[in-house]
């Protein structure tokens, strides 16, 4: 396998899953760290901050430099901030999602007519909350949501994932939802242009062919499949595009 200077992860499921570090993924990225390469994370986690984030993978003994933590509520925020300027929002989500709001200047309303709704994972989500997201967007709110992840891994099994719920909105709104996160390649080319990387140079490490890989793909760029999470190597070797490198998990390489 060929070396490259932007290792970019995914997390759940690549590097832990749950609160359950993953041996084979930590070992990988220390010896990239101990050779002076610094890792990128890139997850479609709306519900922690960039600082959280960095703690629970301090927690599984990795010290990540915060600013190269990438998640979809920091490029979702950037994006309303951009194409919808002095926009009325509401939201589902989290700490994540609501502090990159905020950190954009972009203002929350309790009126029936906002320009945007905004769905992220919430793990206390209930049918009142879904129920209002529902009329918001069929008063006319943009439905975005932070990613398309139907599920993710825990410690004991698949759970909903932000996806589950977006799509539900959607189906009852009739609308289709504007989603942020991967497989869009809007956070790999954040990477590329900020610190100066060519495509080749780049590689996108993941265990969800619909997400990680596809994003990595959409972009241009290497990607690397791990049989550790969502997608078993024996469905996405039947999928049209290949991943670069295909592996059981990080102590191949």
């Amino acid at each position: 396998m060929k070396q490259y200077k932007a290792y970019c992860f995914d997390l759940d499921g690549t590097v832990y899953r749950g609160k359950l570090g993953i041996s084979t993924a930590i070992s990988f990225i220390h010896k990239l760290q101990e050779a002076g390469i610094e890792l990128f994370y890139v997850t479609n986690n709306s519900s922690k901050t960039p600082h959280q984030l960095q703690a629970t993978l301090a927690e599984i003994g990795i010290n990540a430099p915060v600013e190269h933590i990438y998640s979809s509520a920091l490029v979702t925020a950037k994006y309303i901030a951009q194409h919808y300027p002095n926009a009325k929002v509401q939201m589902i989500g989290s700490d994540g999602i609501r502090t990159a709001l905020e950190e954009e200047g972009i203002k929350f309303s309790d009126e029936e007519q906002v320009d945007a709704f905004v769905m992220g994972i919430d793990r206390t989500i209930d049918y009142v909350k879904l129920a209002k997201a529902c009329l918001a967007v069929q008063n006319g709110a943009q439905l975005i949501g932070t990613n398309e992840d139907i599920k993710f891994p825990s410690d004991n099994g698949f759970l909903p994932g932000n996806g589950s719920f977006v799509r539900l909105v959607a189906n009852v709104a009739g609308v289709e939802p504007l989603y942020i996160g991967k497989p869009s390649p809007v956070m790999l080319e954040v990477i590329a242009t900020q610190y100066g990387y060519d495509k080749s140079e780049m590689v996108m490490i993941g265990d969800n062919y619909d997400t990680d890989i596809l994003c990595g793909i959409n972009f241009g760029c290497d990607t690397i499949h791990v049989n550790t999470g969502v997608t078993p190597t024996e469905q996405v070797q039947k999928k049209e595009k290949q991943p670069t490198y295909c592996i059981e998990n990080l102590e191949s390489i």
